[in-house]
């Protein structure tokens, strides 16, 4: 299977369309039905991009401290919003693999193949980025090239990765759960400032 260098072409694409407004708030260039799994694997990596950029401003020493609370607030709920589409893409994996007749002796993986890819989603941000910094005047040629052959062996290795995980839940010598993320600090019923507020 070659779902996940697919997947890395998608969001390659993305990232790109990020740069072209290279604003937070400009409208997504979603090229793909949103309803397909090719729009949501796009939609997953602008969601991505937009908070890679909101963490760079936030760490801004001058910041205004009120802008920063603010901002604080958006990450979060963009971190909501990362974590319930990685959920999404896992209900995807979890349906294509259903009628899957698991091996007796199969494992479980450490990570979804959803959460996999949400690592591979960050990768190709920080390929591009530090591609940027790689190419400023002040970067040395020895610098440009660790930098390039270190993230591109790890494209490679976390491409090959994901794409075994997706064979092997195929042939049923892995299996997947999907544990539904706990984000307490968005939860009025956990997080104990939230819900003491609801009930004062």
């Amino acid at each position: 299977m070659d779902f996940a260098r697919k997947s890395y072409d998608i969001f390659e694409r993305s990232v790109y369309d990020y740069h072209i407004d290279d604003d937070a708030d400009a409208a997504p260039r979603q090229p793909f039905d949103a309803s397909t799994i090719e729009g949501v694997l796009y939609a997953k990596n602008r969601i991505d991009a937009v908070q890679w950029h909101l963490e760079d401003i936030i760490r801004d020493p001058a910041i205004d401290p009120v802008a920063a609370l603010e901002l604080k607030r958006r990450i979060d709920r963009s971190n909501q919003e990362r974590t319930d589409m990685v959920e999404e893409l896992d209900s995807y994996f979890r349906k294509i693999y259903s009628e899957v007749q698991v091996a007796p002796d199969a494992t479980i993986n450490t990570e979804s193949p959803a959460w996999a890819l949400d690592r591979l989603s960050i990768l190709a941000l920080k390929i591009y980025h530090m591609k940027a910094e790689a190419e400023r005047s002040d970067a040395t040629a020895e610098q440009r090239a660790r930098c390039a052959a270190v993230l591109e062996e790890q494209r490679g290795d976390l491409t090959a990765a994901i794409d075994t995980l997706l064979d092997d839940i195929a042939a049923g010598r892995k299996y997947m759960k999907v544990y539904r993320q706990m984000k307490m600090y968005n939860d009025t019923d956990t997080n104990p400032v939230l819900y003491g507020a609801k009930q004062g």
